[in-house]
């Protein structure tokens, strides 16, 4: 892997980084927001400064519109918009729009991407990814789907219910998760405003960075046609996975954006506090902090950059991801959880940045697959791969 950045990449990144700071990060106190995050008024403003700029759904490919970026272009433009925690939103790249995206471009259909896809890519609508339900239903193991789809004529007719659906307040379309009649599960395209889809609450949560929130979703015999099955009929696990990986990896690419914002207001903190006659930053026990935060950045970075490396080599990467989702997450929560003890009494207020930043970050340990989830994972690969050496 060669980690030398081209000079169109490296103007990429800096364009991207004072787009941030000049653009972004002043809308951060902007009092369109409500308890889940942006609003859509403040969302649809930041779209249109990320489309003056040339920087609207960077991931997206040329002929969509976008510029067709990498994974490990990705890995540099996402970390440079999470330096905000409405950069992703103004980029287009926040979840679940930006792996809806990834995903469709692979599985639709000429005339889905059409009506779905084209008009998200140009930010003019959003999504949501409804496979996650309430117990005994799917969760951490998807293989306990209980959302239905039974075939009537030339439609299909989906019941269940979901829930942490990220975004579902306000999304214009969705993709859901349905078990079929053989067991099989297939993902189905859907307008929001169809008739027997609906909004049942959307719930408290501690991050506040998503338009929309999470919510309960009820879909009751919603009739769905056949020419909207996203993909072919009973492939919506595999077509998960399509999703899964890459999406995995761009949650540790805006998130390591947000953990090294923290170490900047930690260090510059750190470097100007007095305490017992010298600078904070002097005293050994915040000087080790600082180091341990800068490890933990850049071994968060190399993981990312290695598995983005990998999917630009056509490897499905699925292992490499889960380790990368693993590692990053809990690094970059130690990076946070330092800069709030040592900012002190600021790090614990919205004196600065890094408060929000921290109970934005804790979900990140269980989004796509919690941490153990990865591991018994992991583990399970290990010991087949060691089983074949033998």
């Amino acid at each position: 892997m060669n980690f030398d950045l081209s000079p169109e990449l490296l103007e990429l990144r800096d364009r991207t980084r004072r787009f941030i700071a000049e653009q972004v990060i002043p809308l951060e106190s902007d009092a369109r927001h409500d308890s889940h995050g942006p609003s859509e008024a403040l969302r649809r403003e930041l779209i249109e400064r990320a489309r003056a700029a040339g920087l609207l759904t960077p991931h997206a490919s040329t002929s969509m519109g976008g510029l067709g970026l990498s994974h490990v272009a990705k890995a540099v433009v996402f970390e440079e918009a999470g330096y905000s925690w409405l950069g992703p939103t103004a980029l287009n790249i926040h979840a679940p729009d930006e792996g809806n995206i990834h995903l469709m471009e692979a599985v639709a259909s000429e005339a889905q991407k059409a009506r779905w896809l084209r008009p998200q890519v140009e930010g003019r609508t959003r999504s949501c990814f409804a496979m996650t339900e309430p117990s005994p239903g799917a969760g951490a193991d998807p293989s306990m789907l209980a959302t239905t789809a039974v075939r009537d004529g030339d439609d299909y007719l989906i019941t269940g219910r979901k829930w942490f659906i990220t975004g579902a307040s306000g999304a214009d379309y969705a993709i859901v998760m349905a078990r079929m009649e053989d067991g099989t599960a297939t993902m189905f395209l859907t307008d929001m405003n169809r008739e027997g889809i609906r909004l049942e609450r959307s719930m408290e949560a501690m991050d506040r960075c998503f338009t929309g929130g999470h919510g309960v979703l009820a879909f009751e015999r919603v009739r769905i046609p056949a020419s909207d099955v996203l993909g072919e009929v009973g492939k919506g696990f595999r077509y998960a996975q399509v999703r899964l990986a890459p999406a995995r990896l761009t949650h540790c690419m805006r998130w390591l954006g947000q953990a090294r914002r923290a170490h900047d207001i930690a260090t510059a903190y750190a470097r100007e506090r007095q305490a017992f006659g010298k600078p904070l930053g002097a005293h050994e026990g915040v000087g080790f902090m600082l180091a341990d935060n800068d490890m933990d950045l850049q071994t968060s970075r190399l993981h990312i950059w290695h598995t983005a490396w990998l999917l630009d080599q056509g490897q499905r990467g699925n292992f490499e991801s889960s380790r990368a989702k693993v590692v990053c997450s809990e690094a970059l929560w130690r990076t946070v959880d330092r800069c709030v003890q040592m900012l002190g009494g600021q790090g614990v207020t919205a004196e600065t940045a890094v408060m929000r930043i921290f109970m934005d970050m804790r979900a990140f340990r269980i989004y796509d697959g919690p941490s153990e989830v990865h591991r018994w994972s992991m583990a399970r690969k290990i010991v087949e791969a060691s089983e074949g050496k033998a």
